[in-house]
């Protein structure tokens, strides 16, 4: 069986397993675990468009989960299944940054990249944070200054409550010397982000608008 689940929804298929392992810890009424239980699996089934049969059934063992030792061990089997994030090199890095001088590459062997839905790193010595994300099925890369809030808040592309930072970027205006900025607070740690992130419809958003 070939791979078919994005880091996103396993995170969200994550996400489920402690709901389930939450509700049989505090609950102890057969049909609220069993509507729990249905709940659940409607939810991951829900995460695509389209399931084989050996994808339905590999996925249907989410509502088998009491604990956490399931948990592990049923997340540790989908894992195989999750598509990596785009092939990179330092050269296919560099095309999609033609502007950015001594672009300092991450260490693309230390990634994980069934664990990214994004590709983010910082380059402290310019106080910018670069990305690429595929958008419309194609790589797409942007950079911008980046300065930490010092204090936790909402992130932009996950939503979740963590240590943030503004992300900027500058783009030419339409008249000659003039210079827009767009930006937002987003997660001051890029993997974390892709931790936290169950949907790519905010990171899509986040990019089209500084990009547009």
């Amino acid at each position: 069986m070939e791979p078919f689940i994005r880091n996103d929804q396993f995170n969200f298929i994550k996400y489920q397993t402690q709901v389930l392992i939450n509700g049989h810890a505090s609950v102890n009424d057969t049909g609220v675990l069993n509507a729990l239980k249905s709940l659940s699996a409607e939810k991951v089934f829900g995460l695509f468009e389209e399931l084989s049969e050996e994808q339905k059934q590999l996925l249907s063992q989410v509502s088998d989960i009491k604990e956490r030792d399931q948990a592990d061990a049923f997340l540790a089997q989908i894992k195989e299944y999750v598509i990596p994030f785009a092939s990179l090199t330092e050269q296919s890095i560099k095309k999609l940054f033609p502007k950015a001088k001594k672009l300092k590459i991450p260490a693309l062997d230390n990634i994980d990249f069934r664990e990214i839905s994004y590709l983010g790193w910082d380059d402290k010595g310019s106080n910018r944070k670069y990305m690429i994300s595929l958008l419309d099925g194609k790589l797409t890369g942007i950079y911008g200054t980046f300065k930490p809030l010092g204090k936790k808040g909402i992130c932009a592309i996950c939503s979740k409550f963590e240590e943030t930072g503004m992300f900027l970027t500058e783009t030419k205006g339409t008249r000659l010397g003039t210079y827009t900025k767009k930006g937002n607070y987003i997660c001051l740690d890029s993997q974390k982000c892709n931790e936290n992130l169950n949907s790519l419809e905010n990171l899509h958003d986040f990019i089209r608008r500084l990009k547009g």
